[in-house]
């Protein structure tokens, strides 16, 4: 039976390549329908409707238009890394009371 990591793991290539038509990017269609569809709460906490171009741009790398697993990795962990910190921003809030 697979671990709560490894079914992590799983479920994060699966999202990928449910959007990517072709299994290896996501061009700009495809991109914001997933951050559209995955992560619509944290684009409705964004002021800049250009937050997708935005992302998409830095994500790709090598300016094809397109972005690749590793780009999308680098996006969930770099959401993942700033929801870690408004957690222990939170414990510590709730410890002091």
């Amino acid at each position: 039976m697979p671990s709560e990591l490894e079914r992590a793991m799983e479920s994060l290539i699966k999202v990928f390549h449910c959007y990517s038509k072709d299994d290896k990017t996501l061009c700009h269609k495809e991109f914001k329908k997933l951050m559209e569809t995955e992560l619509s709460g944290f684009l409705k906490s964004q002021k800049d409707p250009s937050t997708v171009d935005r992302i998409m741009k830095d994500l790709d790398t090598n300016g094809d238009g397109k972005v690749d697993f590793e780009g999308f990795v680098s996006l969930v962990v770099g959401l993942s890394n700033a929801c870690e910190q408004c957690y222990q921003m939170h414990r510590k809030k709730t410890a002091k009371k």
